[in-house]
């Protein structure tokens, strides 16, 4: 098994540890195979309530390994079927029902920028940095970055990360949307936050996560009937009708 990337368990929270800290954390063609296949794993399994992501050493995440490819002699064809392993499991997870907390602890380039954004929420550390670096070297948007990126900070801004060397800092990153918070220590907080999903309706965390992610890509009478079926489904539950009931009690006490 790969120790490119880690699987911790703790009950309910898995915590996924991008593990090349001597890459920056970028992904080969090993790494992106261990992606994919945890996505397929965590996803299928139903005891799995939140998922934590970080990594080891100085830097989330690099993006894809421009230097392995240079030195291994690879053809575009090897690229774009390493990309397609790493987007598929950048695809399970955002469709899945499973909510995800990023915890940015340095910089993040790239690729990296999509990896990370397949998480819902993402704290950073104050020293986190991010920029695309892309067209310097040629290439073109990957992992997810075409997409996750203006979706959460705008088409324009996006634009300017992509089509320029613009760095931005954490506290930029706070201002356009494209992380959650700004911490000095990220990797505990992302812990509460997975905590805080599974003590709450985890269910019910899942499935607004997924609406919302899977929401941009439908018709919207499509993302009616699903918004309709996914809430009838959670009134049916033992865990919504115990807070249904409670919410119902308390309100008729605040009306008495």
């Amino acid at each position: 098994m790969s120790d490119t990337i880690l699987l911790r368990r703790d009950g309910a929270l898995a915590r996924l540890t991008f593990n090349r800290p001597a890459s920056l954390n970028a992904m080969d063609f090993e790494m992106g195979t261990r992606w994919r296949d945890l996505a397929h794993e965590l996803t299928s399994d139903d005891t799995v309530g939140a998922i934590v992501l970080d990594a080891a050493g100085p830097a989330f995440c690099a993006g894809g390994d421009v230097v392995a490819m240079a030195t291994t002699g690879s053809e575009g064809t090897a690229i774009t079927a390493m990309a397609d392993v790493i987007h598929d499991g950048i695809r399970t997870f955002v469709e899945s029902s499973i909510p995800i907390v990023a915890a940015v602890q340095g910089a993040v380039a790239g690729g990296g920028l999509g990896l990370m954004l397949t998480a819902d929420y993402v704290v950073a550390a104050p020293v986190a940095k991010f920029v695309s670096k892309y067209a310097n070297i040629g290439l073109t948007p990957d992992l997810g970055v075409s997409t996750l990126l203006p979706a959460a900070v705008g088409q324009r801004r996006a634009l300017q990360l992509l089509l320029t060397d613009l760095t931005i800092d954490a506290d930029t990153a706070l201002d356009w949307g494209l992380v959650a918070e700004v911490v000095d220590q990220p990797g505990d907080r992302a812990e509460q936050i997975g905590r805080s999903w599974l003590e709450g309706a985890t269910g019910a965390f899942g499935q607004a996560k997924r609406l919302v992610r899977t929401g941009a890509a439908r018709p919207f009478a499509d993302n009616l009937d699903d918004e309709a079926r996914t809430i009838g489904a959670a009134f049916d539950t033992a865990d919504s009708k115990t807070r249904v009931a409670a919410f119902a009690a308390a309100s008729r006490s605040r009306r008495s």
